[in-house]
């Protein structure tokens, strides 16, 4: 099998970080006394999402880099109606990961792994 870049893992495990302090930080604000607060479970699962794609980025399915590049293109699209600067560093990001997952020694591990 082809040797996963450092780059793959890193970005998987800061998707992995993020997911799970983002899911506890989150999860310390739901409110027993007002059980029904979808947005709060959204925003949940998004952060399971991350939590999932770092993951399976460590395990080498393709899929996985696809999911990490829509979640960060997500936030790129809910700061734009933030700050300029929160929208520029996500923005940032977003090209950093979307050049680091898909450079030919990234495409070579996923392919590799066939998953």
């Amino acid at each position: 099998m082809n040797k996963r870049p450092l780059a793959v893992t890193l970005i998987a495990l800061v998707y992995i970080l993020t997911g799970v302090a983002g899911f506890a930080y989150h999860l310390a604000g739901i409110k027993v006394q007002h059980p029904f607060q979808y947005d709060v479970v959204w925003i949940e699962l998004i952060f399971v999402l991350a939590i999932v794609s770092g993951v399976y980025i460590l395990r080498g399915h393709n899929w996985a880099r696809w999911i990490a590049l829509a979640w960060i293109a997500f936030h790129v699209a809910v700061s734009a109606f933030h700050t300029l600067p929160e929208f520029a560093i996500h923005s940032l990001f977003c090209v950093v990961l979307a050049y680091f997952l898909f450079r030919p020694a990234a495409t070579r591990y996923f392919r590799a792994a066939g998953k």
